[in-house]
């Protein structure tokens, strides 16, 4: 990855791996081809049929899909509208690469939403340089999208972001029958420590807390963002209501390990949170207001218990 690229990797979040192509055609030596052009530079996956590579793009969304045209069953377009369709994969780019050079496939095809429409036979330099430019526009509207849903006190994602994403985790949940899990959590007698230490101390707390939140998250869909106020959010994909309780838990010991002094507090001698956990299976047929409405319940239960700790409840 070149510096441009590392370095908007790194505002993302996001490690600076290689970039994700998925190839999608039907015929595995034009797979081949695009193999052998892009594998030096960028991670490279296969779909020999529309649907597969729908279901590859839900699962684990590519940054760019370079799509055949002509397939059986479901064609390219069908394939191009499907992704456009969808919030969870309407930002990828599409590139068609096929032998049809009429001048109405190529309207049909951006019509559709492609970004690109390259003819076989392929140039090599050509298809690299296409590819290059369609992934640095993406990244740059990723970075920009990401910095308009930055707190700017904390510099977790905000409420809005958080709120999209949420709806976009529960959607995906859903389609793929995987489980889900959300945490709230509260910074314990907040408001007694601003009357106590002030507010620039209460804004540095909140800076550090939500840096011991982000630095706590193992993997890289995992989610925190400021809800408001002292209070923030996780949002956990793939994730057992045991893995998420194992987490608020981890989460609740390394802020209380911070030893951020909090003198007026009922709860201990440093500033602690408390945690609310809801993890629901794939199935469970709930919406984001709901699994809103589960952790802020199970949020008011630790509060209501002696703070300082997690509760939780799984659906199913």
């Amino acid at each position: 990855m070149d510096t441009d690229q590392t370095a908007i990797a790194m505002l993302l979040d996001a490690p600076p791996g290689r970039p994700r192509l998925l190839v999608v055609d039907d015929q595995p030596i034009n797979i081949q081809v695009m193999y052998q052009i892009f594998a030096s530079q960028y991670q490279v996956f296969m779909a020999t049929s529309g649907q597969q590579a729908l279901d590859f793009c839900h699962k684990t969304p590519p940054d760019l899909v370079l799509l055949n045209v002509v397939m059986p069953g479901m064609d390219g377009f069908e394939v191009c509208q499907a992704l456009k369709a969808a919030p969870d994969t309407h930002d990828i780019p599409v590139i068609f690469v096929t032998a049809h050079t009429e001048a109405v496939q190529e309207t049909r095809g951006l019509d559709a939403g492609a970004v690109d429409f390259i003819s076989k036979p392929i140039n090599p330099a050509v298809v690299r340089a296409r590819v290059k430019t369609q992934l640095t526009l993406k990244f740059q509207s990723d970075l920009m999208r990401k910095l308009v849903f930055r707190d700017g006190l904390t510099g977790v994602f905000n409420r809005h972001y958080f709120d999209q994403q949420l709806a976009m985790e529960v959607a995906r949940s859903s389609r793929a029958k995987s489980p889900l899990a959300l945490i709230m959590l509260d910074v314990d007698f907040f408001k007694r420590f601003n009357d106590h230490y002030g507010h620039q101390a209460g804004d540095d707390c909140l800076r550090a807390i939500a840096a011991t939140l982000k630095g706590s998250l193992r993997r890289p869909a995992d989610l925190v963002a400021r809800y408001g106020g002292e209070e923030f959010v996780c949002i956990l994909p793939d994730a057992t209501f045991a893995q998420a309780m194992s987490m608020a838990s981890q989460l609740e010991q390394n802020v209380r390990h911070k030893r951020i002094p909090h003198l007026d507090s009922q709860a201990a001698d440093a500033v602690t949170i408390s945690l609310g956990v809801v993890g629901v299976s794939g199935d469970s047929g709930r919406d984001e207001n709901a699994l809103l409405a589960l952790a802020d319940t199970q949020l008011y239960l630790a509060k209501n218990t002696g703070r300082a700790r997690v509760c939780g409840r799984a659906i199913t």
